[in-house]
């Protein structure tokens, strides 16, 4: 297990649970519900100035942000409309305390939405900062379905900062092949990978350059209105504005940063972080940041606000651009500058140095528990299995089976899924992580089942691919926060000194943490949110190829599921 944490912390806990408590309480007492009413549908869409199929929400894309305080419940009734094509939303951030069925992934807390069905989510938003929503069915995520949630604090409440107004800021990669072309090359022999995004969006605006088609066939066109002007965001001089940055790239991790402006990183997944100042904003696929921006430059001209690629050789991607404008200027006209290039794509070693620097809030740390009760060492490998690539933990590529593992937990449906537990481990001493995995591995849909109320550590350990590089895997856990406990380099020894490089003094809490490049990430959760929960790398071209686990813990505690989870599978009949 991890190192335990001071005894003097369980004090501080105590006074920490007070105030939350107290701000909680207050939120319920003036909580309100908040009705979405959504039709899901495909559009033609030319967010980059390319014409293609997108996935829509009431005919846009992205989606509308939902806005809620804390303590309110969240109403979205969805009407599936793609004709064709299932659906499932998954509200990402939101621990869905009470109501697991609602977390919105296909297999795993429901059955999907089939054509012209409609299905109501409705959960409560328990904790204020900046989330997001999007697709949980195959790939569909790549084709647009997404957008971001926006909860703030019960009146009377104070954030320990201040700003005078803000923006939203979704960050997105985008390609002009369909989610189906993608997938099928997934799955093919031989394989074909996705390749890299041809765009970055901003609020879901980009630009590509419609003459490097050979024949555009009347599909690209720069003049589009949906391309013509990048995504603008106003500044009045002398205010200080906070913007609440997501990423729902299905590939790329990115650098962020808007010309000649600092930017203070003050919360991060949802959790109050010790403030410190970036240039660049490091960010991956399922996080979200807010940071504060002074406009405090000269502000008779326009800045560019850009997203680059890192961790990935991307040279024919063209950075994300969008336009700050300080008030009383032009919002159309060009910057009179080039676009910032970004850091270098390759340099590991600064991300890694901004994942170590968020910690929580001095004011607002949650201590995490003395010690843990299991721990759990995952590696990630991609291996041939009957001739195709997939990406395997410990040995096992995730398979999510027809009936959601949910309803076949809760009503005893063995049969189900795989019955034989996944390993707690793997051979870390005799494992060369610098090579590509020597085994085939096997498909399967195994549960880990976790003792509830227990505490849980978990080492994510980075290996090379078959073509012998090591890439960064942003990974998400449904359902909990948890304590990020540390970063390192190359392979984690459960015996050596890599255990004191852990922090057990201020771990920030997050929902989605990314692994390194040829190291290891270390986590603690708490597992005390009875349901059956989703971990898994956020790359939607990984995940979908097997790479992720699933933790139950306290199902028997879940109460009666709703009919309308069911209907697939071995649910069929049940009520």
């Amino acid at each position: 297990m991890l190192p335990s944490m001071p005894r003097p912390l369980v004090v501080a806990a105590a006074v920490l649970c007070f105030y939350l408590c107290s701000s909680l309480l207050a939120a319920v007492a003036e909580a309100k519900v908040r009705h979405y009413d959504w039709e899901i549908s495909y559009q033609h869409k030319s967010p980059d100035c390319f014409e293609k199929l997108a996935v829509t929400v009431n005919g846009e894309a992205p989606g509308p942000t939902i806005h809620a305080t804390q303590g309110d419940t969240v109403v979205v009734t969805v009407h599936n409309k793609l004709e064709t094509e299932n659906t499932a939303i998954h509200w990402h951030g939101i621990r869905q305390i009470g109501t697991p069925w609602a977390d919105g992934v296909a297999g795993v807390t429901q059955c999907p939405i089939l054509p012209g069905e409609t299905f109501t989510y409705k959960f409560v938003v328990d904790r204020p900062g900046t989330y997001l929503y999007h697709a949980h069915y195959g790939m569909q995520r790549v084709a647009g379905l997404n957008g971001m949630i926006v909860v703030t604090v019960p009146e009377g409440v104070w954030e320990p900062f201040r700003y005078d107004d803000e923006h939203t800021v979704l960050l997105e990669d985008w390609w002009h092949k369909s989610v189906y072309d993608q997938a099928t090359g997934l799955s093919a022999k031989p394989f074909v990978f996705v390749g890299e995004p041809q765009s970055l969006l901003i609020n879901g605006r980009g630009t590509f350059n419609c003459s490097k088609l050979a024949n555009s066939t009347g599909l690209c066109n720069n003049s589009h209105p949906d391309c013509a002007l990048p995504t603008q965001f106003t500044f009045v001089p002398g205010k200080t504005y906070l913007l609440r940055i997501g990423s729902l790239t299905s590939l790329s991790s990115l650098s962020f940063e808007i010309e000649g402006h600092w930017m203070t990183v003050v919360e991060a997944d949802g959790h109050y972080v010790r403030p410190f100042v970036v240039r660049n904003l490091f960010i991956y696929s399922g996080e979200t940041y807010s940071v504060l921006v002074k406009a405090d430059q000269d502000p008779r001209r326009n800045y560019w606000a850009t997203s680059h690629i890192v961790g990935r050789n991307a040279s024919s991607t063209p950075s994300g651009k969008a336009i700050v404008s300080y008030a009383g200027n032009d919002p159309r006209k060009t910057p009179p500058t080039v676009p910032t290039t970004g850091p270098a794509w390759d340099n590991t070693a600064i991300r890694v140095e901004q994942s170590r620097a968020i910690v929580a809030h001095p004011g607002y740390a949650v201590p995490a528990p003395a010690r843990a009760d299991r721990t759990l060492l995952l590696l990630n490998t991609q291996n041939y299995i009957n001739g195709h690539i997939k990406w395997t933990i410990n040995g096992v590529s995730l398979h999510f089976p027809a009936t959601p593992y949910l309803v076949s937990m809760k009503h005893g449906l063995t049969d189900a899924y795989d019955q034989h537990p996944p390993l707690d481990t793997y051979d870390h001493r005799g494992h060369d992580i610098s090579a590509p995995a020597p085994t085939n591995g096997t498909v399967g849909s195994p549960v880990y089942r976790l003792a509830f109320d227990s505490v849980v550590d978990v080492v994510l350990q980075n290996s090379n691919m078959l073509n012998d590089k090591s890439e960064t895997h942003p990974w998400h856990l449904h359902g909990h926060d948890f304590w990020v406990l540390g970063h390192g380099e190359g392979k984690f020894d459960p015996a050596a000194d890599a255990w004191r490089l852990l922090n057990v003094k201020d771990p920030i809490m997050k929902n989605t943490v990314p692994l390194h490049p040829d190291g290891w990430t270390a986590i603690r959760f708490h597992a005390n949110n009875p349901g059956v929960w989703l971990f898994h790398c956020h790359v939607e071209a990984h995940v979908f190829m097997g790479m992720g686990v699933v933790f139950e813990e306290g199902v028997e505690r879940v109460g009666r599921l709703p009919s309308s989870i069911m209907g697939c599978g071995h649910s069929k009949g049940l009520h």
